[in-house]
């Protein structure tokens, strides 16, 4: 088994073995992967967090040992709080580039270490359970750009938004809306919501499509167009700029750690 982990501030996973193939989701600066195929330049890589599969040009990540990969993985979690973040190394001068939310490998009294090189990052970082709440850290994504398969603060997707923020308080959900929907505690109406719970919506076939974090029971933080606030009631999402109910409400859960 092969092991790797991103080095680059966010890399594309692509559908098919090609640069022409759709990107089905994002890897950012840290995220750790198996390699479970190879074919020419390519690596199929499943994520460790949420066992995604996906192709990656072998160019833009960094493969490393296995003894690496368990050190990495089991280090407490720091994640960046910083839109954009260019470190300098100590030893080299070498510089890496990460963006919000980036999982900062083995993080400790501000310095990261990747690939055998130790990074100054001084500013604020989240640390599940010791800093910001699910809503704070939703919010510093507002009028970011949405992006089928992202999952940076430059551009996201309602599925990644989620996953995201709620990785970043400790709690691991699936990539895609139609996964989430599995995780937590069914309520039985909206009016029971609170803080931090997820809205699930569904399109004309009943296929759930998009998914969103409830502020409080009458106001939802959602990626669509781009990361925005939003009434919502039992019929829904209701967007005031165009008038009219965007997305139709199918159910609401309490996600649990």
């Amino acid at each position: 088994m092969k092991y790797g982990i991103c080095s680059q501030s966010m890399v594309s996973l692509k559908e098919t073995p090609s640069h022409k193939s759709q990107m089905v989701n994002q890897l950012l600066f840290g995220d750790l992967f198996f390699v479970k195929d190879e074919i020419n330049n390519w690596l199929f890589i499943e994520t460790i967090d949420d066992n995604y599969e996906a192709w990656v040009d072998s160019n833009q990540v960094l493969l490393i040992s296995d003894l690496e990969f368990e050190k990495y993985k089991n280090t407490k979690r720091a994640y960046s709080l910083q839109d954009s973040t260019l470190a300098t190394s100590e030893k080299d001068n070498q510089t890496i580039r990460y963006t919000f939310g980036s999982w900062l490998p083995q993080f400790e009294e501000g310095l990261l270490s990747i690939d055998n090189n130790s990074y100054s990052h001084k500013e604020e970082v989240q640390i599940p359970g010791q800093g910001l709440d699910t809503i704070e850290i939703a919010k510093k994504y507002l009028g970011s750009p949405y992006l089928w398969g992202g999952r940076s603060i430059f551009g996201i997707d309602c599925s990644g938004f989620t996953q995201i923020v709620f990785k970043m308080v400790g709690i691991m959900l699936p990539r895609d809306s139609s996964q989430q929907i599995e995780k937590g505690e069914v309520l039985s109406f909206l009016e029971e919501s609170q803080h931090g719970d997820l809205a699930f919506f569904e399109d004309e076939e009943g296929k759930i499509m998009h998914v969103g974090i409830l502020i409080d029971n009458q106001t939802i933080i959602h990626a669509s167009g781009n990361v925005r606030i939003d009434k919502i009631d039992h019929n829904g999402i209701y967007n005031k700029e165009l008038k009219k109910y965007t997305h139709k409400l199918r159910l609401v859960k309490r996600t649990l750690v």
